[in-house]
């Protein structure tokens, strides 16, 4: 009977066609486009720790800023995915964004977008007019989801990167403008996390039990 629970057809398939094909796909577009952009294939599967011989916990408040990023899209998107999209409009909006943004947020700062591919002010500009657009859209369910959680992450980031444009501006060497600047990033995005938890946890609350996964 539990050979049976493991060896069911239609759970292979969904694994197989949903997960496994997908990844394979990813994976192998990956090494064959960098390949072809000129990287080694120790370049493209090796951690840079590895490759420089530096310590494995260079970067660590940095990436740790990027799982804090993920977490938020995947508490967003896992309870979308867990109502099967059915729900009033206005607080799937919301998770919906939410989600996105945080997604968005998590590539920029793993390939440093901001940084180096797109134009800086640009994509700043982008992610204030979304939460602008989402507060004013949703502004009384925001502030009962925890409005002082979201505008507060807000504040926080948008000091961050104030920081971060106007840096010749202000009076302080370029390490100190990092520690300030990183750590209002920092902890803004932890407060994001927990407003996309409370969130989700709102949404899940809108959707009848009976249309829940």
């Amino acid at each position: 009977m539990r050979l049976n629970n493991i060896f069911q057809l239609k759970k292979i398939g969904i694994s197989i066609s949903c997960v496994a094909i997908p990844a394979l796909i990813f994976y192998s577009l990956s090494v064959f486009i960098l390949i072809n952009s000129g990287f080694s294939i120790v370049e493209i599967l090796r951690d840079p720790a590895q490759q420089t011989g530096l310590s494995s916990f260079l970067g660590f408040v940095s990436n740790i800023g990027v799982w804090l990023w993920v977490s938020s899209a995947t508490v967003c998107f896992f309870s979308l995915v867990s109502s099967r999209f059915k729900s009033p409009r206005g607080p799937l909006e919301i998770v919906l964004i939410l989600g996105l943004l945080s997604l968005l947020l998590a590539v920029d700062d793993l390939f440093m977008l901001h940084d180096r591919h797109v134009h800086q002010k640009g994509i700043y500009w982008f992610y204030a007019l979304c939460c602008l657009t989402l507060l004013l859209r949703h502004f009384w369910r925001i502030m009962e989801i925890d409005g002082f959680s979201f505008l507060f992450a807000g504040l926080l980031l948008a000091i961050s990167i104030y920081i971060d444009t106007h840096q010749r501006k202000i009076p302080m060497d370029y390490a100190h403008h990092q520690l300030i600047e990183e750590g209002l990033k920092f902890v803004g995005a932890a407060i994001w996390l927990f407003f996309c938890g409370k969130a989700a946890l709102y949404y899940s609350h809108q959707v009848p039990q009976s249309q829940r996964v």
